[in-house]
């Protein structure tokens, strides 16, 4: 899908560059590849709404030349659910952390996936609190060191694909930066989704993970992205052995199940109410 040269800048907010994101940061890839998915989109940018948390990747809404909303830390989707049910006819995307939405936000994540409201969830994981001063994260593998565990995570590690499809997301996907043609498809695939959608990618993060783990520089970081992840998807049979130390990527769930805001139309109207979906 991305073009080289593909001109991009009536997405962004020109005199907010260059952006805070540390050298060698994937989450400048992945605010790209939502610009990209933008474009493709079509979509007028006054009905699109970008929701960020606290965290490096609770700056991306400041970037992007649409409706702009800076929350508090793992409430983003508390504020996005208001925010859609108050316009259901807006393009709703959220820019969170996995610290932001499996840690402190991890009740709000859950319960906007049980409820297929109609929110697109980009969830950049660099298994680390990046912005605060790289400690553990939920997301942090088992064994992999950070400011708060300097001999290693003891503590399992939450799957965000795995969580998102037993919450009852309608659709779920991961990729990384290293896999950027994949990441505006995957993007613009959970925005036309009428339901709850999760794109997870993993980003890498030089200046805390990369370094207490000795994983050398940005470039050996997507090195070792595109070799511990395994292509999978909803049909796929992956053994144990090949699922060791790898993480699968792909697109895991896309159905169609009733939407919230629609239900909720339904209900008001039944009653005599004047909301529309």
């Amino acid at each position: 899908m991305p073009k080289m040269g593909e001109d991009l800048h009536q997405y962004l907010r020109q005199q907010m560059m260059p952006t805070v994101w540390c050298p060698g940061c994937g989450h400048g890839n992945i605010a790209r590849a939502i610009a990209t998915a933008l474009e493709h989109l079509g979509t007028d940018l006054g009905q699109v709404a970008i929701l960020g948390g606290i965290g490096c990747s609770g700056r991306t809404p400041f970037y992007f030349n649409t409706n702009a909303m800076h929350t508090t830390h793992g409430r983003v989707l508390a504020f996005a659910t208001g925010l859609k049910l108050a316009n259901p006819r807006l393009t709703v995307i959220t820019a969170m952390g996995d610290g932001d939405a499996l840690a402190i936000g991890a009740g709000h994540f859950i319960h906007a996936a049980r409820r297929n409201i109609d929110l697109t969830v980009i969830l950049y994981n660099n298994s680390i609190y990046g912005m605060t001063g790289g400690q553990q994260a939920p997301t942090t593998p088992f064994n992999f060191r950070s400011t708060t565990s300097p001999f290693g995570n003891i503590e399992p590690t939450f799957d965000t694909v795995d969580l998102a499809l037993a919450a009852g997301a309608t659709y779920v996907a991961r990729t990384t930066t290293f896999d950027f043609a994949e990441m505006p498809e995957y993007i613009l695939g959970a925005i036309r989704h009428p339901g709850f959608a999760v794109v997870e990618i993993l980003s890498q993060c030089p200046t805390y993970f990369g370094r207490l783990n000795k994983l050398g520089d940005p470039p050996d970081m997507l090195e070792y992205e595109r070799n511990h992840t395994i292509v999978a998807d909803e049909e796929s049979v992956i053994s144990r052995d090949e699922l060791l130390g790898n993480l699968p990527v792909g697109v895991f769930r896309q159905e169609i199940r009733p939407e919230y805001t629609h239900q909720y139309a339904d209900l008001c109207q039944a009653r005599g109410g004047a909301y529309r979906a």
